[in-house]
């Protein structure tokens, strides 16, 4: 992340201020609720009145907007219209979706796709079960490390070894960000489960008593691209469970794998 210091030294560019927007953006996906521009500022490292010039030039082009009642920014209309003319590209949502169904129907959790983004998995959509009792920790647009939550977990345990490292490395003060429990050993304990049973276990390390399990997808070159993975309280992610819903993950995650092209 960008402090205010750097951004300053960066000068005034085109390209800078393609990389600013393109953050701010991302940051404002990143909160389903919606920010104030005090809380984009915080998130991106811009200057408050640089987030304020963003946000009206967006705005202007309908790339943004901004909730009459609580004074926090959303994403606008015109991207969704551009969202919907890239899916025709990237058809995975459609891909996913009978899976996501067939996950959260079986297991009552709520079912996630998550697609990796260079250092951090995305949220891309979600299914919820019918367990009246949900974890809200995950949701769509929701930007996270790897090594961050089941999904992060299960793709990072199929990286290569040195790839790995790099990333544990690079993003350790990222991950502190989502608890002291995601330190370099935790996590390697953690990707040596998920390479020894095939799925990934998340357990309870962002929110106390909120469990999630996830299964990596492949593309046609072999690489873990995406993750479907399950959320939902801890005591339906104990015991002889845990392994039901590690094999239900699997058994779809292979299905679309298989999809896309991976043999």
């Amino acid at each position: 992340m960008t402090g205010k210091t750097g951004e300053k030294s960066a000068g005034g560019s085109g390209t800078q201020v393609v990389h600013r927007t393109a953050r701010l953006l991302k940051a404002i996906a990143g909160r389903e609720q919606g920010s104030t521009a005090a809380e984009l500022a915080a998130a991106t490292g811009l200057t408050r009145p640089t987030v304020h010039r963003l946000l009206t030039g967006l705005a202007a082009e309908g790339l943004v907007d901004r909730s009459a009642e609580t004074g926090t920014w959303q994403l606008g209309p015109e991207l969704y219209v551009l969202g919907a003319v890239a899916a025709h590209r990237y058809p995975i949502r459609e891909l996913a979706g009978p899976s996501l169904r067939r996950l959260a129907e079986a297991t009552g959790e709520s079912a996630f796709l998550s697609a990796r983004r260079g250092p951090e998995t995305v949220c891309l959509a979600r299914v919820e079960g019918a367990f009246p009792i949900r974890s809200h920790v995950l949701y769509e647009g929701l930007r996270l490390p790897l090594g961050v939550a089941s999904a992060g977990l299960a793709i990072l345990a199929h990286l290569p070894e040195d790839e790995v490292e790099r990333v544990l490395a690079a993003g350790a003060q990222a991950r502190a960000e989502w608890g002291p429990l995601h330190t370099p050993e935790r996590i390697r304990e953690l990707l040596a489960d998920v390479r020894r049973q095939g799925y990934a276990v998340n357990p309870g390390m962002i929110v106390e008593g909120s469990w999630g399990m996830a299964a990596a997808v492949f593309d046609a070159t072999g690489r873990p691209v995406y993750a479907l993975s399950l959320t939902g309280i801890e005591p339906r992610f104990a015991g002889e469970r845990r392994a039901l819903l590690g094999r239900a993950l699997l058994a779809e995650a292979h299905r679309l794998s298989r999809e896309l092209g991976h043999r």
